[in-house]
């Protein structure tokens, strides 16, 4: 009981919220983005490339800063490195500084889930860390959730509703930058928050040390370490690859509109993906992992298909429903990946979580398609990596147990 600091594991999860927050709003922006930046699908999913592709560039050399720096100073970094990619887009809203400002939040977000992670198993306790890793998760999609709302919100009462002042900070052409107001002011906030606070000591486990460049290059010989390695890339950019164009979708097949309609979609794809999850983790104590990612994956291939080919009404259910049955995804391949060799996994979930890059390409191509041959086309090619994923259920070792699942919780992200 000692040993647990109540105080830090409240403030890691208040910053399990804020990583979610800024993270998963950039789809309700696309449409908004499109017609204020006039870009082509291409050039907007640029958007979230650079977002997610500093996840790859960050995420070993934030490993190594913490080293030296220590988890408070490193936090710090990230929230300053966070604000001033807010600030830049806040004050200088184009498309240049947009893509700068997502590549600068996105490097912040990277360095801060090298962090917490760590440091909540710490705070928290050991033998608690499982639980507070699965309440981890549902904060992250609470706020997955409430951000589309919070955008909504802003766009449409941005001249009235007490909002007066924040509508003199923001081109009235581009409501949405209200949102990166905003994000500034959450950034600031939580710098002076992890100032003021008192940070345990962080004791790393053998598996979260990531090991030396040689076990790295060992590891990737190993055709199971490259197999899940492309099923992290492919589940994350599935994921973003819905998410980022399900309100973009809506408006350009149903004409719904992406303030109110379409941010709604993509909040509820969130909210039930969180949703899922805890079904999910119901199931995997029922049945074999497997079998659980066979059936989620089947149905949200059925959901994703109703989605791009059904009427309006049954898109604007459906795309949510992909959410719900892609929640068990990552946590069971990221547990079958660890499940799949016998050691060096701090270095093995290192690679695994340079996937999330596929966060970043999916979406490019999506969109490239999307310019060439219309963004239901563009979207079909998810079929191919859901169908990858699927694959996983056939040839994956089963887990004997599934302890390992805490190493895989979606807040890894």
């Amino acid at each position: 009981m000692k040993n647990r600091n109540y105080y830090i594991v409240a403030l890691i999860m208040l910053t399990f919220f804020v990583i979610s927050f800024l993270t998963n709003v950039i789809g309700p922006l696309v449409p908004d983005i499109i017609s204020g930046f006039h870009l082509s699908l291409t050039l907007v999913a640029l958007l979230p490339f650079a977002f997610f592709i500093a996840y790859g560039v960050m995420s070993i050399p934030a490993g190594m800063l913490i080293e030296k720096y220590k988890e408070k100073r490193i936090m710090i970094a990230s929230f300053v490195v966070a604000f001033l990619g807010a600030l830049l887009l806040s004050c200088f809203p184009n498309y240049l500084t947009a893509v700068a400002s997502l590549f600068l939040i996105g490097c912040g977000m990277a360095m801060l889930q090298v962090v917490i992670n760590p440091l909540l198993r710490t705070s928290g306790g050991e033998e608690h860390y499982a639980f507070n890793s699965v309440l981890a998760q549902l904060i992250f999609g609470l706020a997955s959730f409430v951000s589309p709302l919070v955008y909504s919100y802003l766009v449409v009462n941005i001249q009235g509703g007490g909002l007066h002042a924040l509508a003199r900070l923001v081109p009235p052409a581009l409501p949405w930058i209200s949102l990166y107001w905003l994000f500034t002011i959450i950034c600031l906030a939580m710098i002076i928050i992890i100032a003021v606070s008192k940070f345990p000591k962080v004791a790393l486990t053998k598996d979260e040390q990531a090991g030396a460049l040689q076990t790295h290059i060992d590891l990737l010989k190993k055709p199971v370490v490259l197999l899940y390695f492309f099923a992290l890339f492919c589940y994350v950019g599935t994921e973003q690859g819905i998410a980022n164009w399900i309100s973009q979708f809506l408006s350009v097949y149903h004409h719904y509109d992406p303030q109110t309609t379409g941010a709604n979609a993509v909040a509820y794809f969130w909210g039930l993906m969180t949703a899922g999850g805890v079904v999910g983790l119901l199931l995997l104590k029922l049945a074999d992992s497997r079998k659980v990612l066979t059936g989620f994956t089947l149905l949200a291939i059925a959901s994703l298909t109703a989605a791009l080919f059904g009427s309006g009404p049954v898109a604007r259910i459906a795309f949510p429903l992909v959410g719900f049955f892609a929640s068990v995804m990552y946590p069971i391949i990221f547990s079958l990946a660890l499940n799949s060799v016998t050691e060096h996994h701090g270095s093995f979930s290192g690679i695994l979580v340079t996937g999330i890059t596929g966060g970043a390409v999916l979406p490019v191509i999506v969109g490239w398609i999307g310019d060439h041959w219309g963004l239901r086309t563009g979207m079909c090619f998810l079929y191919l990596t859901m169908g990858y994923i699927l694959s996983i259920g056939f040839w994956a070792k089963p887990i004997i147990t599934n302890k390992t699942l805490s190493f895989g919780n979606r807040e890894e992200r």
